[in-house]
């Protein structure tokens, strides 16, 4: 039965793959490819996988563990690959947080196959949401509550933002990241809150602006092409919520449609991607897609 709600309804929501929990896969991210495949970070297992259209998956990299293990790891305590992003170009570029110098940070799948780092953070920070923007990498650090930027030809980050509102309440704040309509969004998993930072015109971060409040554990999230109205992936909830461009919640999925810790979401025309880590509840990761209908869309 289609999910209604506000004249926006999510159809045909299946599993097109499941992962291995066993081995740690335990879906993250998601990067979508030109010809239907998925790109996704493995949070235990230090991978990123490949899912090709026909839902078989195929382990692009495995990070090695750094020296002593990473139980250094900011707030978690074992290595982990976060966020993935893919360039117009093809490169795939991911994260890691280690707790090493010199191993956290953004690592770019070479052709080769091997893992290449491409920009070092902090080992004391968390990198978790990535996006391209333009020549530019942007990425959310949960335990610092920071938006760092780099270039994508690699070298140096430095911080973009630190506005107080991405930090930590104890666990984790800053998570998701999109670029959309001149500003940069980013949601704040301890907070519950979806924020807005504007870009200037110099491409620096003017203030940040609560966009919506009562999200608590909201993870990654999306843009349905209907102005500010976002898709989230509530993950202590194991929930999928709409947010509408004035800020209210309302969920479309939850546990009862199968949904278990679910980490990111993509939009992608009327496709929706759907991650389940299964991390914090359950013990079926898994990739799911819907089809997103506006009926009185104009």
């Amino acid at each position: 039965m289609p999910t209604a709600l506000a004249g926006t309804e999510l159809r045909d929501v299946h599993v097109v793959a499941h992962f291995d929990r066993a081995a740690g896969q335990a879906a993250e991210s998601i990067a979508l490819e030109p010809d239907g495949g998925v790109l996704i970070g493995m949070i235990p297992a230090r991978q990123v996988v490949r899912v090709a259209r026909d839902g078989s998956v195929r382990v692009l990299v495995t990070m090695p563990l750094p020296p002593g293990g990473g139980g250094t790891t900011p707030v978690v305590g074992t290595p982990v690959v976060t966020g993935v992003a893919r360039s117009g170009a093809g490169e795939v570029y991911f994260l890691y947080s280690s707790g090493a110098g010199g191993m956290t940070g953004i690592w770019q799948v070479r052709r080769s196959g091997g893992p290449r780092l491409v920009v070092p953070l902090p080992a004391d920070a968390f990198p978790n949401g990535l996006v391209i923007d333009g020549d530019r990498f942007l990425v959310t650090d949960s335990t610092g509550g920071r938006v760092w930027q780099a270039p994508v030809r690699g070298g140096r980050a430095s911080v973009w933002s630190a506005d107080p509102v991405l930090k930590p309440a104890g666990f984790f704040g800053a998570n998701g990241l999109k670029v959309h309509a001149g500003a940069v969004w980013v949601s704040n998993s301890d907070r519950g809150t979806l924020l807005r930072i504007p870009i200037r015109h110099d491409r620096g971060s003017g203030p940040a602006e609560v966009r919506a409040r009562g999200l608590e554990g909201i993870d990654d999230f999306d843009f349905t092409g209907r102005g500010d109205e976002v898709l989230a992936a509530v993950n202590q909830a194991s929930e999928l919520v709409r947010v509408s461009s004035g800020g209210r919640a309302e969920t479309l999925l939850d546990a009862d449609d199968g949904l278990q810790g679910t980490t990111a979401v993509r939009v992608h025309g009327n496709r929706v991607y759907l991650t389940n880590g299964a991390n914090l509840a359950g013990d079926d990761p898994n990739l799911m897609i819907g089809e997103l209908h506006h009926p009185h869309r104009t």
